[in-house]
Parts: C-alpha cells; structure tokens; sequence
C-alpha cells in the first residue's frame, strides 16, 4: 500500500480505487494507506517484525497511533530503541497492549518537550460515539483523559462489586447497568467506601515539588506528562494513599509467620508494587486479583509479607495447583516464569512503577536545583570533581 500511494501520488483516490477491492470502507482504507507510510517509511524494524511474523498488524497499529504525532527523526529513533528493548526481552513483551505501554515510556524519553503539548492536544478531543452493533446492541464510546476514565472505571466497578451475591448478573452486565443508570440519571444504588474506587498515581517527590519533570506513571495507563500529574495531584477531588516502609530498613512491612491472611496494608502494597496480575500477558488490574502466597503458608511454610506474595487473577491463581501448568514467580525482583501443558516456557519481567534515573542525571538535577550566586555564573556551594 505504500509503494501505489507513492505510485498514485493521491491517497483519496488510492482509498477510493482500493475500497471495492479489499472490501471495508472508504476511510478504513484511508487510515491502512496512511499507516503503512508511516512503518514503511520511519519504522523499519517494526516493519521487519512485521514481515518475520513476529508481530500481527493489530500490535503495529497500536504503536503507529502512539508515534503518529512525532516528527519522522524521532519516530525512526523510537523504533530503534524499541527494537533493542524486545530484543533483550520475551515473547510477552511483543503482546499489543505491552508494546503500547513500552513505546509510551520511549517517546516520553526521546520527546519529553513535546509531552505535555501531545497531552493537551488530545485532551480537548474528548468525545462521545454511539457505535450500532448487532442483535439489538450498541456501544457506547467515551473519549476521556486517562485519569477520569479510570477514575469512572473504579466507580463502576465498585459499584457492582458492592452489589453481593444474591445479585445474579455477572460484573460486565451490572458495570454496563450501573453507567447506564447514572447517565440517565436513575438511582444505582448505595454507593460504597470511596477508597474502593481509587486510582494510583505513581510520581517523584521532586517531580511532585516542580523541581524535575520526569517519572509520572498513570496505574493502568502507563506515562503521563508530569504537568498533568500535577494537576492531577492538585485535584481537591484527589484521593491519596501512603507507602509506608519500615524507617530501619526502608522495607515494607511484612507479617512474617503470624497469620495466614495479609493485612489490608500489605495488600496495597503488592496492588501499587505490582498493577497487574503477574502472568506476563494477563493485564487484569491487581486490585482485582487475588492474593498468591509464592511458597505456601501451609504446605511450603511461606511467610505472609511482601516478599513472598503477588497478585493472580483467579483464572491464573487456579493453574497454580494444575500440574500441566509450571509456574514461579519472584516476587522481590518481578520474574515470572510459565511452562505451557504443550512445554513452551515464557518469562516475564515486572516494570518498575518508575524508570530509575542513571547516576548522571541526577547529577544534573542536583545542579539544576542549586542556588545560583548573585552573579548567575556558578552554583553556591558547587560540589568538588571526584
């Protein structure tokens, strides 16, 4: 499709000539003509992946929307480091929503200017479509920024979770009813603690302080533009939750072999350390998972802590006890390795909430956030070469 749009010179015509042909409309056409001369032309490797069967156009498409935006120079320089990235990780990582999230945290770093103009861009495109679908169906899409949506999310999910039992719709069909009820502004019920409902912001303290514009990760989203993050924290709306580690050792806290059952603290703890369940491709919130002992309380004589513990979503935390399946996760350093029943084995690797930053840069942050002498020309108390 690239080569007859530069063959044809004119894509509306290309679009129009080629509809008959493959069948979909005019503007879907549009839109593969438009992205296959952006992989063609700024993003080789992908393209490479592409034609090796390592990646489906489904997985590229997600990236090519997520790189639209850049200049072609940063684009080509996006895939490059990309490439580097799956080529040093796993088969999971080429799942489509992993590599969204991975060439967010990439653009961030080879664009970090542009961040926040991309951001406010999109966010005035907020939108809402009804989609007719079949059966006597539609879909409902709304376009929000990322932290309102999810904040809705929580609320609707908490909604439905409060409902019990005794309430016989599974949580999809009391998710849709409750945020049709509340559009149309019928009562959905009692509402329930609001601590169910919130959403994790993961940022710097100095990014927090507007001394470094770095870090910001949105809990099931992925980077946000540290501006917004701090419009976001300075939300009066804007619930918080601590971290709290031992003053001595700086480690969470743990129950060692007191109980079997962890405190709601150290639940939160493996929720914010963890976000999503730990099988690689499973993308389930953890706040929604259950918790997994690693080395049994029973059986193994595994502690109840931190250290020993991580977040399955109950289909993956029942393949635990099947021996077909082979699992182990380590929970200190993120590790989480499967053998299929067909004996195909996949690693996965925990994100840090936050990418750490190299000795050099905060060696510029620290002189960056100096004082400045009267004269501008050298930091106050500037510290000696080593």
């Amino acid at each position: 499709m690239a080569e007859l749009s530069a063959m044809e010179g004119d894509d509306r015509a290309l679009a129009d000539e080629l509809t008959p042909e493959l069948r979909v409309p005019t503007a879907q056409v549009r839109k593969r003509i438009t992205r296959a001369r952006h992989v063609v032309r700024t993003m080789p490797r992908l393209l490479s992946a592409m034609e090796s069967g390592e990646l489906e156009a489904y997985g590229a498409g997600r990236v090519v929307k997520v790189t639209a935006p850049l200049s072609e120079a940063d684009t080509v320089a996006v895939d490059a480091q990309l490439a580097e990235k799956l080529a040093l990780g796993t088969a999971t990582m080429w799942h489509a929503d992993n590599l969204a999230r991975h060439t967010r945290t990439i653009v961030e770093t080879v664009d970090p200017g542009g961040q926040a103009a991309r951001a406010r861009s999109a966010r005035t495109s907020r939108s809402v479509e009804l989609v007719p679908g079949e059966n006597a169906t539609s879909s409902l899409v709304l376009t929000l920024p990322a932290e309102i949506a999810s904040a809705c999310y929580a609320r609707l999910d908490a909604l439905a979770r409060a409902r019990g039992k005794d309430d016989q719709r599974t949580m999809d069909q009391r998710r849709a009813d409750f945020s049709a009820d509340l559009l149309l502004g019928n009562d959905p019920g009692t509402a329930p603690p609001q601590a169910d409902a919130t959403v994790y912001l993961h940022m710097p303290v100095d990014t927090a302080l507007g001394i470094s514009d770095t870090g910001c990760e949105l809990d099931g989203y992925g980077p946000v533009p540290a501006v917004i993050a701090r419009e976001i924290m300075t939300n009066e709306r804007s619930i918080w939750r601590a971290v709290l580690c031992d003053p001595g050792t700086g480690n969470p806290v743990d129950l060692g072999r007191t109980q079997r059952q962890p405190t709601e603290h150290i639940r939160t703890m493996v929720r914010v350390r963890d976000r999503e369940c730990a099988v690689p491709w499973c993308h389930r919130p953890a706040r929604h998972c259950d918790y997994d002992h690693e080395a049994e309380w029973v059986r193994d004589g595994g502690d109840t802590s931190t250290a020993n513990s991580g977040p399955k979503c109950r289909s993956h935390h029942g393949r635990k006890d099947d021996p077909r399946w082979v699992t182990h996760y380590d929970p200190v350093h993120g590790t989480m390795t499967i053998t299929t029943p067909s004996g195909a084995t996949y690693t996965g690797r925990r994100e840090p909430v936050m990418r750490p930053r190299t000795d050099h840069e905060l060696e510029d942050q620290a002189l960056r956030s100096m004082p400045r002498s009267k004269a501008g020309d050298e930091c106050v108390n500037a510290p000696t070469a080593k």
